[in-house]
């Protein structure tokens, strides 16, 4: 159990880490998926396009929500878009570096199925087998066969077992033509997923140093601070149940030294240390209200030394900074008898 208490503690401390490695996993666990998907293509001219499109198009669709979903930072990025302004101001470029960076790790997963399905070739053979150039490939010049026959026929390109227009197009032709496409296709989207990332997670930076150093320290801020919300309250809680815990048991001892049953009273050392540690809020009322104030008026990020009162009120109030004295400086003479 504390090698698991470990664990947790450590991805809890680097989350960024962790969800890079989340991310990782929803990666090979979509390319494990997409070798164990049995795919059937329904070998008909009018579905044959929509199924083969839906394997390509909509699992990635759903990994990428699946991708927000295990982000923890995406309900952090709502809270700070929906809050009120209050004292603290909202930038729209430390949203936006937060929105991004959840996407890039959200994006692994789907860059994978689209990769691997284009490489496999199966989806592209289902949706385009009717578009095959059966004037280049095949025998155009068959006998009796309308167009809607001719699409029917090529229609069951994928279904070997079913397929019956050797005559028109051998199998193995199309097959092979509809791959090589796919496959063309599945390596332009790698170089271009990677190239994309290049640019991202390099180029960036050098162009925008200054915009981006200042979007990432207060995305980070932003994380540290609810975290740390999180940990106070948690802590103000703690000691919040303690206190009314130890309450009840000395009403209950009260109750029964009045009813002549005497009980071994033990004395608990840490019920005043936990008593000040609820800052002065002692009931659910107060704690909903600051609750309610910290979510509509979060405190200005503006830290500075508290003034010192004075008896018109605090001092330096619209008054100039003043400078410290300068030092004074001390001279020694000696004197020598000889």
């Amino acid at each position: 159990m504390d090698k698991f208490r470990m664990i947790f503690q450590f991805l809890q401390s680097n989350q960024e880490s962790f969800m890079t490695g989340i991310c990782g996993i929803m990666a090979l666990a979509s390319a494990q998926m997409y070798s164990a998907f049995d795919f059937n293509c329904p070998c008909l001219p009018h579905y044959n396009l929509a199924y083969g499109l839906g394997i390509l198009l909509v699992p990635p669709f759903i990994l990428f929500l699946l991708g927000f979903v295990l982000n923890n930072n995406v309900s952090m990025l709502a809270e700070e878009w929906r809050r009120p302004q209050g004292h603290r101001g909202k930038d729209p470029a430390v949203l936006r570096y937060m929105f991004c960076s959840m996407a890039q790790r959200a994006m692994i997963a789907p860059a994978v199925w689209i990769s691997v399905t284009l490489l496999d070739g199966k989806c592209i053979t289902c949706a385009f087998c009717t578009s095959v150039p059966v004037e280049t490939l095949g025998n155009a010049s068959h006998p009796s066969l309308s167009k809607g026959e001719m699409k029917r026929i090529l229609a069951r390109i994928p279904c070997k077992e079913i397929y019956n227009g050797q005559e028109l197009i051998a199998n193995e032709v199309a097959v092979r033509y509809l791959r090589c496409i796919s496959q063309a296709l599945g390596w332009c989207f790698v170089l271009l997923m990677t190239t994309l990332a290049f640019l991202v997670r390099s180029l960036r930076p050098c162009f925008t140093q200054a915009a981006f150093l200042k979007s990432r320290y207060w995305s980070h801020y932003i994380d540290i601070e609810r975290k740390l919300f999180d940990e106070t309250c948690a802590e103000h809680a703690r000691s919040f149940a303690k206190v009314c815990i130890q309450q009840f048991f000395e009403g209950m001892s009260t109750d029964l030294v009045a009813t002549r049953c005497h009980l071994p009273r033990k004395a608990t050392a840490d019920a005043g240390e936990a008593a000040e540690k609820l800052l002065g809020i002692t009931d659910r009322g107060t704690m909903n209200t600051a609750l309610k104030s910290w979510h509509r008026c979060k405190p200005p990020l503006h830290l500075h030394p508290p003034a010192l009162p004075s008896s018109n009120g605090w001092a330096g109030e619209g008054q100039p900074p003043t400078h410290p004295p300068a030092p004074r400086r001390e001279t020694a003479a000696y004197y020598s008898r000889v």
